[in-house]
């Protein structure tokens, strides 16, 4: 591979998700297909390949939806070349996460067009794949995985998708959401999932998401961060290294711990510690 070629790839623990982050001037995809269903956003560059018998191009902002076992290749279109993260999706997954948003049983969804000229979406897409390369917890990685599934439907396969219409009444939603903060309050050190807060809930993944937000105004892994950001502060106020303040209170390293300490709170972990 050319040196200025670069690819990092990633594969979530317990679910089937993988991810590739790449930049490529030179490389040529032969027409090939993933049993999964595969959701790329070109983030720099455009490129080009052949799918459904025409050919597309995907250009800076656009999404790419490529069914299970649908053939494509691609290169670059330009010179400079193309950089562009894609997610790979198995199909039980997609599934799952489907009946979890409309509470029933739900079918395989089938994307019309595989180029999407969608802004919603890329941010959607440039999240999960964010999550899923960078440092981030199960939590998160979760959280940006059912929303970008359910955006995509939504908005790019031919039948859209209804979300569940139970409605949870104030004390129902307020228990849901509860039982939710005793288990992040309990365990907010722990690699917690989705099924987690599920199964601690008694109800599905997308209905304590949304209890969750509407009695406390931020989602569940916003929640568990900022119990690790509390305890972070609490180490450094007692005079810990800012180092091992950061891997004591769940984050992956110093500069994961600064970067959301000072996104949350306007400084740096090193001028907190001064402060005293």
């Amino acid at each position: 591979m050319a040196e200025q070629e670069w690819v990092t790839y990633r594969r979530m623990a317990h679910r089937p998700v993988e991810v590739m982050h790449a930049h490529f001037e030179r490389h040529v995809y032969h027409l090939h297909s993933h049993e999964t269903y595969s959701f790329g956003l070109t983030e720099f560059g455009a490129q080009s390949f052949d799918c459904r018998g025409a050919s597309r191009v995907s250009a800076a902002g656009m999404v790419m939806a490529f069914n299970p076992d649908e053939p494509h290749d691609g290169h670059s279109t330009t010179e400079l070349g193309f950089t562009y993260s894609i997610v790979h999706i198995g199909s039980e997954l997609i599934t799952d996460l489907l009946s979890d948003q409309t509470g029933r049983p739900t079918g395989l969804p089938l994307f019309a067009d595989p180029v999407l000229p969608d802004p919603l979406l890329s941010a959607a897409l440039h999240r999960l794949c964010a999550s899923l390369i960078q440092p981030a917890t199960e939590l998160a990685a979760d959280e940006a995985l059912a929303a970008s599934v359910a955006a995509m439907v939504r908005r790019g396969a031919r039948r859209p998708l209804v979300n569940s219409s139970a409605i949870l009444h104030g004390g129902a939603s307020a228990d849901i959401a509860r039982r939710v903060r005793t288990l992040l309050d309990d365990r907010y050190l722990d690699p917690l999932s989705m099924d987690d807060l599920a199964e601690a809930s008694g109800c599905s993944r997308f209905t304590l998401y949304r209890a969750f937000r509407t009695n406390y105004g931020l989602s569940p892994s916003d929640y568990q961060r900022l119990l690790r950001l509390r305890a972070a502060r609490r180490l450094i106020a007692a005079g810990h290294p800012v180092a091992r303040a950061a891997t004591e209170s769940g984050f992956a390293d110093q500069a994961h711990l600064t970067r959301w300490f000072r996104r949350c709170y306007g400084i740096t972990p090193g001028i907190y510690a001064t402060a005293a």
